[in-house]
């Protein structure tokens, strides 16, 4: 492939554009490919150099290699959607943790820079419907003599899988010293039925004893007759591979794998095995719904993943989750995180001009213009403050938005593309503003709840990730942009969009999947009339 400047006179059909191109009244989107009317129409409009990528004989275009990619994976429990701009996304068929073959994805990931695949960490646990995975072609084709190189190496294994969550029967057991009271035992019962829940297992019977090995043991072994499962909590944390709970397994003939786990908290677990059954001893902090190193484990069980010494040795990296400020000697004591804030920026500046004159945002859906249906939309949400970026007949866009408690701002440089928008609408944003909701003002489809999806989203990646709508697996808007990006916003220029900002190498993005609502947008007369809208002159 050969990727630069290509004089109009040398254009190749078949040529992909590299960037959003327009000709007169006519836009071309990036990674069009020209046509022989294309080029005349580019010619006619004076434009006499593109930046483009020529494709060599054996090149495979982006999707066609995204797509062998990940056909050339051995999955399991995981649904490979359909390749869009290069990118493949695989879900979770079901709930349950997810394995990968790290050395397999890495020797893949060496092949050529150009071709990639990212997973979520092993052993995560995984929602149905979650994105899991995804391979990406960066440039807009790749030889086809890579796709085979890596088609070789993913044949001999399996590259990752979810392992599903099987419904188990729990036991309790729960030991008692004068301090304890009954009201955290029973809290403690309520919670642990909670954590069993999203696996659909279950505690069917608790047994309370004192807190000696002799009688922990004797409720181990009734327990483990009528239980897939038997986790203990011990009154007292357990101090020594000789504790109370460790020497009951013992006694009662189970093994005692591990006792302690480099994961805080969840340190003084112990794991354990009686009849071929798994035991836990839980460590305190399991008492609490927080996510804790017992977590790890527990789930692991539960998916039918064997759990050994050198496994829960191996998650001392990463295994610092939190810090307790109740213990009595805390590490460290964290102040309160304030809640984030996802502040939205409706884009209304644009002319219409594909509409041939009426403005888009003044047509009607159900007797309301858009513009003020959209905004409706984002202040029914989650977002905090609505910014409405104005420009093209501002007046008439303002009286449309009459009432409504929305932040109006102008960007005369509206005529010069979408970037002039996007700044000033960042530009505006609360120094409290932790995100940007960038929403376009033709899109009929989106719903409050969908924002709301996006930004619960954005809340669970801390602040992190660029969220993006998605429909079956195709990028799509409303797009969250994090605080740390909105430099890069300001670099925009012309009619650019956040799109490469998006798709910039090292930002994690999460795709959340809000229906059709995604891609439905009315540039068009043809376009609106198919969403219910009515134009005004």
């Amino acid at each position: 492939m050969k990727f630069g400047p290509l004089p109009i006179d040398d254009a190749v059909v078949g040529a992909i554009l590299a960037h959003a191109t327009s000709a007169g009244d006519k836009r071309f989107r990036k990674a069009h490919r020209l046509s022989t009317d294309d080029v005349a129409e580019l010619r006619r409009a004076g434009i006499t150099e593109v930046i483009a990528a020529v494709l060599d004989v054996d090149d495979l275009v982006e999707d066609e290699a995204a797509a062998r990619v990940a056909r050339a994976l051995a999955v399991d429990k995981i649904e490979t959607k359909t390749p869009a701009t290069g990118r493949v996304n695989l879900h979770a068929q079901a709930a349950g943790i997810f394995t990968v073959d790290k050395a397999l994805i890495d020797e893949i990931n060496r092949v050529d820079p150009a071709i990639t695949i990212a997973t979520v960490a092993a052993f995560a646990p995984v929602e149905a419907g979650q994105m899991v995975a995804t391979v990406k072609i960066i440039p807009f084709a790749v030889s086809n003599a890579l796709v085979e190189k890596i088609e070789k190496l993913a044949a001999s294994r399996e590259a990752f899988a979810v392992r599903p969550y099987r419904p188990v029967k729990v036991g309790i057991v729960q030991t008692v010293l004068p301090k304890v009271k009954e009201s955290v035992l029973d809290k403690t019962v309520k919670i642990t039925e909670a954590r069993l829940q999203r696996s659909g297992s279950r505690v069917t019977a608790e047994r309370r004893t004192e807190h000696r090995e002799g009688p922990v043991a004797e409720a181990l072994k009734s327990l483990a007759r009528d239980n897939d499962m038997v986790v203990m909590f011990g009154a007292s944390a357990m101090s020594d591979p000789d504790d109370v709970i460790p020497a009951a397994i013992r006694l009662a003939g189970g093994e005692v794998i591990r006792a302690g786990m480099p994961v805080d908290p969840g340190n003084l677990i112990v794991l354990g095995r009686y009849e071929g059954k798994p035991v836990l001893g839980a460590p305190g902090c399991a008492r609490s719904p927080k996510e804790n190193g017992f977590d790890w484990v527990l789930g692991r069980l539960i998916a039918g993943i064997d759990v050994s010494d050198a496994d829960i040795a191996g998650l001392g990296v990463g295994g610092l989750l939190m810090e307790i400020p109740t213990r009595p000697q805390p590490r460290e004591t964290a102040a309160k995180p304030r809640p984030l804030r996802v502040d939205a920026v409706v884009l209304a500046a644009g002319r219409s001009s594909r509409m041939g004159g009426p403005n888009k945002l003044m047509a009607l859906f159900d007797g309301q213009p858009l513009v003020r249906r959209t905004s409706d939309v984002a202040l029914a949400s989650r977002a905090g403050e609505v910014i409405v970026v104005t420009g093209h007949q501002e007046e008439r866009v303002s009286a449309a938005l009459s009432g409504l408690v929305v932040r109006r701002v102008h960007n005369h440089g509206y005529a010069l593309g979408l970037a002039g928008s996007l700044k000033t609408g960042v530009r505006a944003l609360a120094p409290e503003a932790d995100g940007a909701l960038i929403m376009l003002g033709d899109m009929p489809g989106v719903t409050s709840a969908d924002l709301d999806s996006l930004i619960s989203a954005f809340v669970k990646s801390a602040g992190a990730a660029i969220v993006r709508a998605a429909y079956e697996g195709k990028r799509g808007n409303p797009v969250i942009l994090p605080r740390a990006l909105f430099p890069e916003v300001m670099k925009l220029e012309g009619d650019t969009g956040a799109r490469h900002i998006v798709e910039s190498e090292g930002n994690a993005v999460v795709d959340v999947e809000i229906g059709a609502g995604a891609s439905v947008d009315v540039d068009t007369p043809e376009a609106m009339q198919l969403a219910g809208g009515v134009l005004q002159d």
